[in-house]
């Protein structure tokens, strides 16, 4: 029952917005009605939302409009008058152009519904943001608004294409309007009257009403009757809807020669419609616990349209206003659609030709009053502004590039725009300095969080975002600002050391060469004079003091070998020491934690200059890693560990983990033992290797009730 009160509900406001909205897409109304029937039903078997009613909506048919004025302008079917150069527009042979044009796009947009369908592209509109669906939505509103006020007027402004065209046809609308025409002034100010009052009712009484009154399709009939009864046409020449054919018109294959040329506008106008779709689908099913397939969706929306264009439909989508009523009259299913599809067949078969009398001013009243949710979303602009500014210039941005640069380069222009902002966002993230929270295991942001409190030695740095090779180098200039540590000066001021003990070393191995050199010769000169005392005939006093002076030369030789001994061990144990200085400190492995530590390790880390012994990187936000991110990592690892500080991961994601094993990233110089799966894991891997096993200095009484402030 809930669904048959849904679907005449729904039905009942097919006909008005059908016929409005065909205006809109620059084709006669009863293509509209076509565009109410059959998409409806294919939607009904195929689609996988309850709740959305699928047909005509303004902005889908501003956009075929555009598209089918630009191809076929007034100018193209003039039929000229001999006598005076002058002619009139030939308004069959144009507006049967303009309905292949129509289906062409129709065709082509379905068939890339259905092609993204199959592949499983639904996510593609995840890159269509709220703020720039809502901002375009709005910018498409001013179009329809612009574009039905030669209708509200009377006029016959002339046409622009291109970017900056509504503001061209705005000027001209305003140059034309002493040209007004007071019958249709006045039928649109009535009209326009009657409807806003009465929606407005039934907004105020929504509760009470058991349905709300179908003012849209009462103004027709009355503007119908009086239109007919008063000759509006002929006596205050009103432009009127015109010949309404009855029954229902012979599938046609689109034109395929018109393809090339509507490609483009073709594939905005599919974005764009299963955007809207898809939104409004997901809202209803979060209300109402079920789960829409956005795949599906896809292939049910090319579906419609397809199948759609053959049988001369243009572009659907789902309509706001009618998914709204078709909700909260009690719709169930897409039964519901079946029924205003139902009514829609017996409208075009049976009393389609009533509405000829129609004045087109009424139509343009209706597209006006529907437009109320479309210009709501300019209160986006202060909510946004207090929530997001980012959202509100992308916001901007969108409604700005859709007024001026029309519906098709602005779209493109905004997509654009919008993904710059992400790009920036992940280019400048925000970095912290995280500190353990006393008595927890938690380690939250020290700027942030007042009682989260740094562990002396041990530095803690966090990127809010994925490091990747937009951002890797700021991440590493983040964390050398960050951590205190100047790593360009340090790395100078070493090199420099290096450097000078260096010279000193080769110093003191010239000076120990020149010893050893000069204890030699002195060695030749005495074995030759002892060989030239026992070659001579000595005498005893001669022996004697030969003697003596041999024992001399070996007092004096002692202290001399002892001493050049001494300087040239020196130098080569000076060598071996820093040597193996260099061997334990940098990026070495972790497996003699459980030796017990040296005294030394407890002064090591002062060569950074901010006492930091260890830094632990928390990669907790990283969800890939690119060739950029390894060999910055690589990097950190080296320069950091050539001035005495160990780096640690931790909070590596598994996918992050296996993609650093394929890049090669893990050697003997970045053993997996510098890999943690928590914080706090590493945290007391490193006070146990820092021989602070007791945490004498790290340990906090937990406290329940502590109250961490932001």
């Amino acid at each position: 029952m809930g669904d048959l009160i849904s679907g005449i509900s729904v039905g009942i406001m097919h006909l008005p917005q059908g016929m409005a909205y065909a205006l809109l897409a620059s084709i006669p109304p009863v293509f509209g009605l076509y565009t109410s029937l059959y998409p409806v039903l294919i939607y009904f078997i195929f689609g996988t939302s309850r709740h959305i009613s699928i047909g005509t909506f303004a902005v889908i048919s501003i956009m075929i409009g555009s598209v089918t004025e630009k191809l076929a302008p007034d100018t193209d079917f003039k039929i000229l008058n001999g006598t005076n150069a002058t002619g009139s527009v030939d308004i069959d042979a144009r507006d049967a152009y303009r309905v292949q044009i129509a289906i062409a796009i129709t065709v082509l947009g379905g068939l890339f519904h259905i092609l993204l369908g199959l592949v499983r592209f639904g996510f593609v509109v995840t890159y269509l943001s709220e703020p720039l669906v809502r901002g375009y939505t709005t910018g498409a509103a001013c179009h329809v608004t612009i574009s039905q006020l030669k209708y509200l007027f009377g006029i016959r402004p002339s046409r622009f294409s291109g970017p900056l065209s509504q503001i061209y046809i705005l000027v001209d609308i305003c140059t034309l309007l002493p040209q007004t025409n007071i019958g249709e002034l006045v039928v649109s100010l009535v009209a326009l009257a009657v409807l806003i009052v009465v929606k407005e009712l039934n907004a105020c009484y929504s509760k009470k009403l058991p349905l709300p009154i179908p003012i849209e399709l009462i103004v027709i009939i009355m503007a119908t009757i009086i239109s007919y009864y008063t000759k509006l046409n002929s006596n205050y020449n009103i432009d009127v809807v015109g010949e309404i054919p009855n029954g229902l018109k012979a599938p046609r294959v689109p034109n395929v020669n018109l393809f090339s040329e509507v490609i483009g506008d073709a594939f905005a106008v599919a974005i764009v419609g299963y955007a809207i779709n898809i939104s409004l689908g997901k809202t209803f099913a979060l209300k109402h616990g079920y789960k829409v397939d956005s795949n599906q969706e896809l292939v049910a929306l090319g579906l419609s349209n397809t199948i759609g264009g053959f049988f001369q439909c243009y572009c659907v989508t789902s309509s706001l206003s009618r998914s709204l009523i078709q909700e909260s009259t009690g719709c169930k299913t897409q039964v519901a659609g079946v029924v205003s599809s139902i009514i829609v067949l017996i409208t075009v078969l049976k009393i389609g030709s009533l509405f000829e009398d129609l004045p087109k001013a009424v139509l343009a009243t209706i597209v006006f009053v529907n437009l109320k949710g479309m210009f709501k979303q300019f209160l986006d602009v202060p909510m946004l502004w207090k929530s997001n500014k980012v959202d509100l210039l992308v916001w901007l941005v969108t409604y700005t590039c859709t007024v001026l640069l029309n519906l098709d380069l602005g779209l493109a222009v905004s997509i654009g725009f919008s993904m710059l902002t992400v790009i920036f966002r992940t280019q400048l993230p925000r970095y912290s300095i995280l500190g353990q929270v006393p008595g927890t295991e938690l380690y939250l942001d020290k700027d942030t969080y007042e009682e989260a409190k740094e562990i002396p030695g041990i530095t803690i740095f966090r990127s809010s975002t994925t490091v990747y090779y937009t951002n890797a180098e700021l991440y590493l200039e983040a964390l050398q600002e960050k951590s205190g540590i100047e790593m360009g000066k340090l790395l100078t001021e070493k090199k420099k050391q290096v450097a000078k003990q260096k010279r000193q070393q080769e110093k003191e191995k010239k000076k120990a060469k020149k010893e050893a050199k000069k204890q030699r010769d002195l060695e030749e000169s005495e074995k030759n004079q002892c060989n030239e005392l026992n070659v001579g005939e000595l005498s005893p006093r001669m022996k004697a003091q030969s003697q003596e002076n041999g024992v001399a030369i070996t007092l004096t030789e002692t202290p001399t070998n002892e001493q050049v001994k001494g300087q040239v061990n020196w130098a080569y144990q000076h060598d071996a020491s820093t040597s193996d200085s260099d061997s334990e400190r940098g990026c070495h492995g972790d497996d003699d934690t459980t030796q017990t530590p040296r005294n030394g390790d407890a002064d090591k880390g002062t060569t950074s200059g901010s006492g930091t012994h260890s830094i632990i990187l928390d990669l907790a936000t990283t969800s890939f890693v690119d060739t950029v991110t390894v060999k910055t990592l690589k990097n950190i690892f080296r320069d950091f560990g050539e001035i005495d500080v160990d780096i640690y991961l931790a909070h590596c994601q598994a996918c992050v983990v296996e993609q650093l094993e394929r890049a090669g990233f893990f050697s003997e110089s970045i053993p997996k033992t510098r890999l943690f799966s928590t914080i706090h894991d590493a945290v007391l891997h490193i006070l146990k290797k820092r021989g602070l096993t007791d945490m004498t200095t790290y340990d906090y009484v937990l406290d329940i009730s502590c109250i961490t402030k932001m």
